[in-house]
């Protein structure tokens, strides 16, 4: 039985890995003036981020449509596929679930939509870890088994720079962002269960840093670690060079998807990790 593997861009898989495992992705949308494009496809993230701060009015972002995951669906099936597990981004936060389980109403019980609960590598580990079973040659039931398994070890945290994006999006008062910012907050969150959750803030970037590697340390051993970024790879790469840390698989460092740039705003520093 040969299964197929889908999820979305806000998985935030690098294309290397993407090619070598044949993972399919659907690419959300984020919409500047009234045009849609495809993240990582029509505009690349780094230009992306550097024209984010311009942006009047601010951009919106837009979950892919139901026949863009049925395309991808049909394609599978026509190589020769017979199951497909399609992994997303939480569908708390997101349209994206919602649009690939409808789409996959049309197949029968051909494919099993999961819920990650989880944003960016928060997705794309539990993705990686179906391509490796997959690759080993598991059956369906026992990739199903290590996904949901590597949903409960994962844990993504962040620190942003400023509270303005979130503002913009709606996701904090406009009072709230407007004292943060006054005061140079860089509130740290944590993702847990679908929900993002404050965990603390930090007067400057450096202290803020700080927590984030206490909080990253606080989750103890982690099998799969990606430190993020939203157009700060200079400042993520030595981040990762401080920590040193002694990994089965290679740590990443990753440019997160427009779709979630674009709450964050540039400059975001964060983690993704599977904990031992």
């Amino acid at each position: 039985m040969k299964i197929g593997l889908v999820t979305d861009s806000t998985a935030d898989i690098p294309p290397d890995l993407v090619a070598r495992h044949d993972i399919r992705v659907v690419p959300a949308l984020v919409n500047i003036a009234g045009k849609s494009y495809r993240d990582g496809i029509d505009i690349t993230r780094e230009e992306y981020y550097t024209r984010l701060p311009r942006l009047n009015p601010p951009p919106t972002t837009s979950a892919p449509s139901v026949g863009d995951f049925q395309e991808r669906y049909e394609d599978l099936f026509r190589n020769g596929v017979s199951q497909i597990i399609s992994i997303h981004t939480a569908k708390s936060l997101s349209g994206i679930f919602n649009g690939a389980r409808l789409a996959a109403q049309d197949f029968g019980q051909r494919i099993h939509v999961l819920d990650s609960n989880q944003l960016t590598l928060g997705v794309g580990f539990p993705v990686l870890t179906a391509a490796e079973a997959i690759g080993r040659g598991a059956l369906l039931e026992e990739v199903i088994s290590l996904v949901e398994n590597v949903f409960r070890r994962t844990r993504v945290a962040a620190l942003l720079d400023t509270l303005e994006y979130m503002r913009r999006s709606g996701r904090v008062s406009w009072t709230r962002a407007f004292v943060g910012n006054i005061l140079n907050i860089k509130p740290l969150v944590e993702l847990k269960d679908g929900i993002v959750h404050r965990s603390g803030q930090a007067r400057t970037r450096t202290q803020g840093i700080l927590r984030l590697t206490e909080i990253l340390h606080s989750w103890g051993p982690v099998e799969r670690l990606a430190v993020l970024h939203t157009n700060a790879e200079v400042t993520a790469r030595q981040l990762l060079e401080d920590l040193k840390p002694k990994l089965a698989s290679p740590p990443l460092v990753v440019n997160v998807t427009t779709t979630i740039g674009t709450h964050v705003g540039p400059n975001g520093l964060g983690f993704a990790a599977v904990v031992a």
